[in-house]
């Protein structure tokens, strides 16, 4: 018997592991592939620039809303239900994102979509925790580079698809019948159970949750002004061309791919910490190089440092939100993401409000003092 559990145990954990990876994967898929049906949906309901932001907000505004609730089931009826249900949801409704005219009925949509994905966020990073903990060794980090790995995998599906002559319809279930197949190879190792129970469904953080909350929105909110900030800059105050500034973004998530694909082993050796009072320098150096030196070049190079340094950081929080006994963690990990999301809604429209009362490179010059912010107060980590 002795001999036979030595076999199933590291077997088993492996496939937590694996669905895992999955889980996080589909939610990188899923949410970038829904990025190239932007403009269609813009055209197709008839909305302006400012209609369109409305209609993103309730996006990310339907995520943070329904957090709470995934922690809260993830607590009492343990991952699996909860991230094959959420997955679900996102596949029935995905098409709908390609298709649908009626402009309250695209509302809502959305809105559906945003909370899924809010949910499945929720729960597979609560798994994440819980695997990660299981095994005594540093995982987050890949969790969250097969994230990235979506990311890039979904964009360039979906534009391929499109670019492909097929109807937004039929690449939209193409994804989605991709996302079902992962998600049939993930579920049977998916957690039945989740964090303790405990704590209300509701709670404002507080102590070191509300610190890795802090730092969570801070690396978030640098994410956002990234992916809406770095090709305006780009063509306004390097010249490049509006064709190729998305040149910005891509330098910055590629950094970041690579940085949490070999995240685990950087962690392992040079500890948390380290890693996040490194990785914030880093950062902090890669917009200082792509505001001070001349030439797009250079911006493109700070960008990378920007993605390399932010890599890791994230990862690391979660990693100390599961071992925190401030508050139960089906309350915690919510609270932290939520904060994190908030930092992806605010930061666009924090960097835009800075920008219109000076420059844009004042206002992403702000970033640099947040984030020497974050690698000042790393050493807060080890409490």
């Amino acid at each position: 018997m002795n001999a036979t559990s030595s076999v199933l145990i590291p077997t088993a954990n492996h496939s937590e592991r694996m669905s895992t990876r999955i889980a996080f994967l589909i939610a990188g898929l899923l949410m970038s592939a829904w990025a190239p049906l932007v403009p269609l949906v813009k055209t197709r309901a008839g909305l302006d620039d400012g209609g369109l932001g409305l209609l993103l907000l309730g996006l990310g505004g339907g995520s943070i809303v329904a957090m709470p609730f995934a922690g809260y089931l993830t607590a009492h009826h343990g991952c699996r239900p909860v991230v094959i249900w959420a997955t679900i949801v996102l596949c029935a409704v995905f098409p709908l994102l390609s298709t649908v005219v009626w402009l309250p009925g695209l509302v809502i949509a959305v809105i559906i979509f945003g909370a899924s994905m809010g949910m499945l966020d929720c729960a597979m990073n609560i798994q994440s925790v819980i695997v990660e903990k299981n095994s005594g060794q540093a995982l987050q980090s890949g969790f969250h580079g097969l994230y990235s790995v979506g990311g890039i995998l979904g964009a360039g599906a979906m534009t391929a698809l499109l670019t492909f002559g097929l109807d937004p319809l039929m690449a939209a279930l193409c994804i989605v019948a991709t996302v079902l197949g992962a998600l049939y190879k993930a579920a049977p190792a998916l957690l039945t159970y989740g964090t303790e129970r405990g704590g209300p469904l509701f709670a404002v953080p507080r102590g070191i949750v509300l610190f890795l909350g802090t730092l969570c929105f801070i690396v978030f909110l640098t994410e956002g002004a990234m992916l809406d900030w770095s090709a305006v800059f780009l063509v306004s105050n390097r010249g490049l061309e509006p064709s190729i500034a998305g040149l910005g973004y891509a330098s910055f998530a590629a950094a970041m791919t690579v940085g949490r694909l070999t995240g685990d082993t950087i962690v392992s050796k040079l500890g948390g910490v380290r890693v996040v009072a490194l990785g914030g320098l880093c950062a902090a150096a890669g917009m200082l190089v792509s505001l001070g030196i001349d030439g797009w070049p250079a911006s493109l190079v700070g960008y990378a440092l920007v993605g390399a340094g932010c890599s890791n950081i994230v990862p690391v929080i979660f990693t100390a939100v599961g071992r925190q006994q401030r508050m139960p963690q089906a309350v915690a990990i919510p609270a932290v993401i939520s904060m994190g999301y908030a930092g992806i809604l605010i930061g666009p429209v924090f960097i835009g409000a800075v920008a219109h009362l000076s420059t844009l490179s004042f206002a992403l010059g702000c970033l640099i003092v947040l984030l020497v912010f974050v690698s000042t107060t790393a050493r807060i980590l080890r409490n």
